[in-house]
């Protein structure tokens, strides 16, 4: 169970970035496994700040599942990009970055998860203000049969633009538990705090 200060502060950031509510988080959401993402020694905190040159391999993703959920319990991971190509014009939202299924409340790493969309760096232009990157943590009803990577899209670059995320969650019965997010910026932006 994610803790009560964790939560506020993660609610009250998601709220603040025009995140909660959304088409992917509802008002009522409130997390119950706590979501912890970090690139290198760098963790994901609730919107802070990673250069493209941060993030060019697959964050480590782990969790603590819910203790009143049976042991075999599974989850799945989504990253997506709800300002592609730019949080002016996010036209291709919501980008398909990385899906990962299957991930074990027994052993909860994504490591250990069925990857469905190979991992895709973010690549925000110098020119553009950061992008806010959702990772998405859904719990996966009992029944669910094994996904596999047509049942989610290809994986070429445009393939991943515009992924119907709320769709394709309600299609297979996930159930949002976990949130955390990143923003992410070009190498070379300088913006101002006014743009973040």
């Amino acid at each position: 169970m994610a803790s009560q200060i964790e939560s506020s502060a993660l609610l009250a950031s998601l709220s603040k970035a025009a995140l909660l509510p959304s088409p992917v988080i509802p008002s009522t959401f409130k997390p119950s496994v706590e979501l912890s993402v970090s690139f290198s020694e760098k963790p994901v905190v609730s919107g802070n700040l990673f250069r493209v040159s941060e993030v060019k391999d697959a964050p480590s993703v782990s969790l603590i599942p819910e203790s009143h959920y049976p042991s075999t319990t599974s989850y799945t991971l989504l990253l997506v990009d709800p300002d592609a190509p730019t949080p002016d014009d996010p036209k291709f939202a919501y980008w398909r970055h990385w899906v990962v299924s299957r991930i074990p409340s027994s052993s909860p790493s994504s490591s250990n998860g069925t990857t469905l969309t190979q991992y895709l760096a973010p690549g925000p232009k110098d020119d553009s203000k950061p992008h806010r990157y959702l990772f998405l943590l859904y719990r996966e009803p009992a029944e669910l049969k094994e996904l596999d990577k047509e049942d989610v899209g290809g994986e070429e670059f445009v393939e991943r633009r515009s992924f119907g995320t709320k769709e394709w969650v309600e299609k297979w019965g996930l159930e949002l538990v976990g949130v955390n997010w990143m923003l992410g910026a070009g190498d070379g932006w300088n913006g101002g705090k006014d743009e973040l």
